[in-house]
């Protein structure tokens, strides 16, 4: 079966993720630099490989980095009340072993939602998000997703759910049909990761949804001119950059096919 231009493109950005990976990249520099034979490349691949490593497992160097790159989060006191919020998904897989699903740290997203509902900020919640995985693709995010929000308190008629998205580009297009669908109108906000939200609002804004940003989970808190931070490598900066580079080539590639 072929696949079509949407397919390939998914496929594609699986691929990317390990192909932008720092740790391969120090992996391969390590490998080189043991299997080559010649002593000039194998002293520059090692010393890059050290380098690197340094430089990715900085947690300042990755704050700033990330600093710049999030959305910054929205204050209470700037917020105005909203009809909808739209939740990203991307936060969770189904444990089949255990039986249960398991949940990342995107979840922040979806915490911090349920307590703008609570707290009167935003009407409803549009949760948008399918199985976004290249095996398993019957595993729909948001219906394994939707039991665990109504139990958190959100009325079964404020909870509308999209769940054949695969990205944010189908986040985008396929909520705004199912908001043409049902005939949503009003205001609307978006919530997602700090470091996503760059994309996310300008798919929204692509596929003629008008709203405003509210970041969550963010990366970049504040500034720690602290020993640890400055000197110690950290190896969860090693993970953190992977994601953080992933969203900044998913930005660039949206822009250059013309989806955000």
């Amino acid at each position: 079966m072929l696949l079509s231009s949407s397919g390939i493109f998914f496929i594609f950005s699986k691929l990317l993720v390990f192909i932008i990976t720092p740790l391969v990249w120090i992996i391969a520099l390590l490998l080189y630099s043991f299997f080559s034979k010649n002593e000039i490349r194998k002293r520059k691949c090692l010393k890059w490989a050290i380098t690197l490593t340094l430089l990715f497992t900085n947690s300042f160097i990755f704050d700033e980095c990330a600093r710049i790159w999030e959305i910054p989060a929205t204050k209470f006191a700037d917020l105005k009340t909203y009809d909808y919020g739209i939740v990203l998904g991307g936060m969770s897989v189904n444990d089949e072993t255990m039986d249960r699903v398991q949940f990342y740290r995107g979840v922040d997203r979806l915490i911090q939602a349920i307590d703008l509902y609570k707290k009167g900020y935003i009407k409803k919640i549009i949760f948008t998000g399918g199985s976004g995985r290249l095996l398993h693709p019957e595993m729909k995010e948001g219906e394994l997703i939707k039991p665990y929000i109504l139990k958190m308190g959100v009325a079964t008629e404020d909870l509308y759910i999209e769940n054949e998205s695969n990205n944010t580009r189908e986040n985008a297009t396929l909520t705004k049909k199912l908001i043409d669908k049902e005939k949503l109108t009003g205001s609307f906000l978006i919530i997602t990761s700090a470091f996503h939200m760059r994309r996310g609002l300008r798919c929204f804004k692509k596929a003629g949804i008008t709203a405003d940003p509210y970041s969550t989970d963010r990366y970049a808190g504040p500034r720690k001119f602290e020993f640890d931070s400055l000197f110690i490598p950290n190896i969860s900066s090693l993970n953190d950059w992977t994601g953080l580079i992933h969203e900044m080539f998913g930005y660039f590639t949206y822009r250059m096919m013309g989806y955000c």
